[in-house]
């Protein structure tokens, strides 16, 4: 498929690009070299070839879906410049 100035023009003002003429020109050449790369996969058997989603076969370990308050109110609290017990103090904002 080959890509005409025209093409790159339309191409450049949808992403908003600013494009001159030599720009263009240069452009149709690299954006139809790609596009005949990417034509020859088309030519590639993949018959009988699963589909992956990473390269790596490898299973995530699952831990079960448990909505805690994480068991540690203390020490977070602990941190806190200013509180009251089971809450952080902060001042007042609004007025």
């Amino acid at each position: 498929m080959a890509i005409d100035s025209q093409t790159v023009a339309h191409i450049a003002r949808l992403a908003r690009i600013k494009v001159t003429d030599e720009e263009k020109a240069a452009l149709a050449g690299e954006l139809s070299t790609i596009l005949q790369w990417i034509e020859q996969l088309d030519e590639v058997d993949t018959a009988g070839v699963e589909p992956v989603a990473s390269v790596v076969d490898a299973v995530l370990p699952w831990r079960a879906d448990v909505v805690s308050d994480g068991g540690q109110a203390e020490k977070v609290l602990a941190n806190a410049p200013d509180g009251v017990p089971g809450f952080f103090a902060v001042p007042k904002v609004v007025e």
